[in-house]
């Protein structure tokens, strides 16, 4: 049997090392590094570059047979721009980058889950993969890291994955059943008119009457649109155009996000949004363009998985200590596509604690987290890929 009390000290250094050395999405090559030596200490075969700057690792299990499966682990490895303004003496060294979504913790975790995994391998039924995943914040390395065949030789069957969470008390999880997160589009609209002087509005067509008129019907879609037991977000962020006050400008540009849950419902608001785009402006004699831009997918977990988490997890914290999410989040995360490739658990594991205050919220400057998640993810993430593994 593993003990990672003897690790936990470890575990901590190992968070701590990354915490002061952050890099942001794309440009990790020293995060890759220094994941790679903590794998050439302990024996453990990888591959790095994948996506540039990630890592993909594996322990070959020695006891396999012909029903046999193959696990895979996720840890996100990149920063944000962030200025961190934290107590903690092992504060960021990189001016304006910081660890403030808790990649680092995820880092650790799936560190000390391949250690613990590795000294398992003669007993293991099958084998383990570490996806150590660039660009999660940014471009999306996932979905690159899966292109380039991280999924293949041999095939992942089952994927687990995790993120600190501060609305969780240390000590708990939060699981979630189903749609867990949305996917994410970027809207550019663009509203053409005719520029004239204000003075003289009859000779022009003005974009910003137009834009008016079509903010009122976009914010119909969700509320008219969509069932109301459907989730969907769309939201208008800016509004540039024009360059005096006294004149009618030629073309007003808006941006905003579109926020679904499952591929019907995106491709549908898609679709709606586009004619109201086309079609308003054309009542005022304008003309509108939409560009979307599309970012990640819908997470989606696998009930399956979900209940073999559920149980693993159920065995290291007590069943008590897991709360069931009755609703997703309109936030994206793009291991959904880790989700939409095998079997995948995406969960979030506590590491709120007041007396610390290790209570803000990820992305902000004084994020914290109470280290003594970190051992509590690498049991569970240790018990979940045995879970799924059936072992």
């Amino acid at each position: 049997m593993y003990n990672i009390e003897s690790m936990k000290d470890e575990i901590v250094t190992i968070r701590r090392d990354f915490h002061r050395n952050p890099e942001l999405g794309g440009f990790e090559n020293q995060t890759m590094e220094r994941i790679c030596r903590y794998l050439d200490s302990w024996g453990i075969e990888y591959q790095k570059g994948v996506a540039d700057t990630g890592v993909v690792a594996i322990v070959r299990g020695k006891n396999k047979d012909k029903n046999s499966t193959c696990v895979g682990v996720r840890a996100d490895i990149d920063a944000l721009p962030v200025s961190e303004e934290t107590d903690i003496d092992f504060k960021s060294l990189n001016t304006g980058v910081m660890h403030a979504c808790g990649h680092d913790a995820h880092t650790a975790i799936a560190l000390g889950t391949a250690k613990v995994i590795k000294s398992m391998e003669e007993d293991l039924r099958g084998d383990v993969k570490f996806f150590f995943q660039p660009a999660e914040e940014t471009t999306g390395g996932a979905e690159r890291m899966i292109r380039e065949g991280c999924m293949k030789n041999p095939d992942v069957e089952y994927v687990v994955g995790l993120h600190v969470d501060p609305g969780v008390p240390t000590g708990k999880i939060s699981l979630k059943y189903g749609k867990m997160m949305a996917s994410s589009d970027e809207i550019i609209i663009r509203v053409r008119g005719k520029s004239t002087h204000g003075a003289h509005p009859h000779q022009g067509v003005d974009p910003l009457v137009i834009c008016s008129s079509l903010i009122m019907a976009l914010q119909s879609l969700v509320s008219r649109r969509i069932s109301p037991l459907n989730s969907a977000v769309f939201t208008l962020g800016t509004i540039h155009g024009g360059t005096r006050g006294n004149i009618i400008p030629d073309e007003v540009e808006m941006t905003g996000i579109l926020r679904t849950l499952d591929p019907d419902t995106r491709s549908f608001m898609k679709e709606k949004i586009r004619d109201l785009v086309e079609n308003v402006p054309k009542g005022f004699g304008g003309e509108g363009i939409l560009e979307v831009r599309e970012s990640y997918m819908a997470l989606i977990n696998s009930d399956e998985a979900v209940d073999k988490v559920r149980h693993a997890a159920g065995k290291i914290i007590g069943s008590d200590n897991i709360e069931m999410s009755e609703y997703p989040n309109m936030g994206t995360e793009d291991f959904s596509y880790f989700a939409a490739a095998a079997k995948s658990c995406f969960f979030n594991l506590g590491c709120r604690n007041e007396k610390i205050d290790a209570v803000y919220p990820i992305h902000s400057s004084k994020f914290k987290l109470d280290e003594d998640c970190l051992a509590i993810g690498v049991m569970l993430q240790v018990e979940n890929v045995l879970s799924l593994m059936g072992q």
